[in-house]
């Protein structure tokens, strides 16, 4: 029993960056109906922005977190307007053909400059964790869980509560009709990107002192996160969230009890038995609907 608390713990950790990714993954989908592949490479760059200032400059981490922030959320633009935008009147499939070419893009630059060796960055904190009962909370997973939170909070009170998110979901459900109620849908359209882009940087940066910083990471991540909104339920977002932390559950129980170099292999094989009996997953609306 102690053994399942402390995985259920650590399973939640992981799914944790996992629903960070997938949810934004759910944003640019239903904004722009299209999938962006390039969503777990914003981990990747994330995580390496955070080595340039944390470790390469030695800037304290706050700093270094918000520069890494403002380096993402300029990412985020810039993939809208060279990747996004010029395509943004033709058919589903060039725009995702572009955004596998970007996420090459993305890897190649950042190979070319830190090569393949993985790059290690500290945790935030100096103390371990912390003990309660028979469960040992460490301080990175408790991290990443608080933080997934606050952002789940807010992204929640964002797009429920205020005039600007209930414009985002206005353009994501009709951008004709939002156009001609007067919603500048571009600029909504670009704030999604610059959003999505800094929900994966943050994933990128929090994961990073436990899977160390390397080229694979963004597309690790990005499938995990990609699985995890078809569990969920593409195009939902608390599927988005409910799907990545019981994928991280799901692979972390699999890897304790049944075989660790399969762990990546459970995830998968939840997700072809959720697309062969329950393709729409736990909340959403059939793929092949939105496609």
């Amino acid at each position: 029993m102690d053994l399942a608390l402390q995985l259920f713990f650590t399973g939640l950790g992981i799914g944790a960056v996992y629903a960070l990714v997938a949810l934004g993954f759910v944003l640019i989908f239903r904004a722009t109906n299209v999938v962006n592949f390039a969503q777990g490479e914003f981990s990747m760059v994330g995580a390496y922005l955070m080595v340039v200032f944390a470790v390469d400059l030695k800037w304290p981490y706050g700093w270094a977190f918000l520069a890494a922030l403002t380096g993402m959320a300029l990412l985020g633009a810039v993939f809208n307007l060279g990747v996004y935008y010029p395509l943004r009147n033709r058919t589903f499939l060039p725009v995702i053909i572009a955004t596998i070419g970007a996420s090459i893009f993305l890897s190649n630059s950042v190979l070319a400059l830190y090569g393949p060796q993985p790059q290690v960055l500290e945790g935030w904190f100096d103390t371990p964790g912390l003990q309660i009962g028979p469960v040992y909370l460490d301080s990175q997973y408790l991290l990443i869980m608080v933080v997934t939170l606050v952002l789940v909070a807010f992204n929640f009170w964002f797009f429920e509560r205020t005039m600007l998110g209930k414009k985002l979901q206005a353009t994501s459900q009709d951008k004709e009709m939002a156009s001609l109620l007067g919603i500048p849908v571009s600029a909504m359209i670009m704030l999604t990107f610059v959003y999505s882009a800094l929900l994966g940087g943050v994933a990128g940066i929090l994961v990073a002192p436990i899977l160390f910083v390397s080229i694979q990471m963004g597309s690790t991540i990005a499938l995990k996160a990609f699985a995890a909104t078809i569990i969920g339920g593409f195009g939902d977002v608390k599927g988005a969230i409910i799907g990545g932390l019981a994928l991280g559950v799901i692979e972390t129980f699999g890897a304790a009890y049944i075989s660790v170099p399969y762990k990546d292999g459970f995830a998968f094989l939840v997700l072809v038995a959720f697309l062969i009996f329950r393709p729409q997953g736990i909340f959403g609306e059939r793929v092949a609907e939105k496609a």
